[in-house]
């Protein structure tokens, strides 16, 4: 076989396929959810507190031309980062709603027949005393 033929059949497997399918839906989600966070809820937030972008709070360690005239300042961008996590915390709990959905509706296993019950260990030890009497 070979490596094109190899290719395509790992290609071609339903997994892949699905797989590949939930990574573009999933950009796709994680987009409008950015955009969302970025558009509507942070402005609703910076509101709240004083009228302040969220995106732009940082803690300065250093400022604009403290070593020399030219340096840059040096901020923490921790704000930027809350807005990371607002849209990592909506997306992982879409995703949850999504997957509980999922095994809602997937059918429950049936459950499988039960085996034939043998003899028990009484019986099985009765049997065997008596097949020694009889051996006697």
């Amino acid at each position: 076989m070979s490596i094109f033929q190899e290719f395509k059949a790992f290609a071609m497997r339903g997994n892949v396929v699905d797989l590949a399918v939930g990574v573009v839906i999933g950009t796709a989600f994680g987009k409008i959810v950015s955009a969302l966070v970025d558009s509507i809820i942070m402005p609703i937030v910076g509101f709240l507190i004083a009228g302040v972008n969220v995106k732009d709070l940082a803690l300065t360690l250093m400022a604009k031309g403290a070593l020399y005239a030219d340096s840059p300042a040096v901020n923490i961008g921790y704000g930027a980062f809350l807005q990371t996590i607002v849209d990592f915390t909506i997306i992982a709990f879409a995703i949850f709603l999504m997957v509980k959905l999922m095994n809602k509706m997937m059918p429950k296993p049936k459950e499988a027949p039960a085996a034939p019950k043998g003899p028990t260990q009484e019986e099985l030890l009765t049997q065997i005393r008596d097949l020694l009497k009889k051996g006697k």
